[in-house]
């Protein structure tokens, strides 16, 4: 398995829904199509939440999931 390039990461560390989404949507919207960018969470329900706001938008959920102890993830490709 090849692993994605990340072209830009964004620590959401403390931050609660809806935040987490508005945050993560204004740092899609500095990406070019087809760039990718990863969220860390320690707000698990933002897992859930930014993957399907993000699906909605038309974007391509790439990974989502624990990555550590209370720390989650997720990857999305900018349509």
């Amino acid at each position: 398995m090849t692993e994605t390039r990340v072209d830009q990461e964004l620590d959401l560390k403390g931050e609660i829904c809806p935040y987490t989404f508005v945050k993560s949507k204004l740092a899609m919207e500095n990406l070019a199509a087809g760039q990718v960018l990863r969220v860390l969470f320690d707000h698990e329900p933002a897992v859930r939440n930014v993957s399907r706001s993000m699906e909605h938008e038309g974007h391509t959920v790439l990974a989502r999931g624990a990555v550590g102890e209370r720390l989650w993830q997720v990857v999305v490709r900018k349509a």
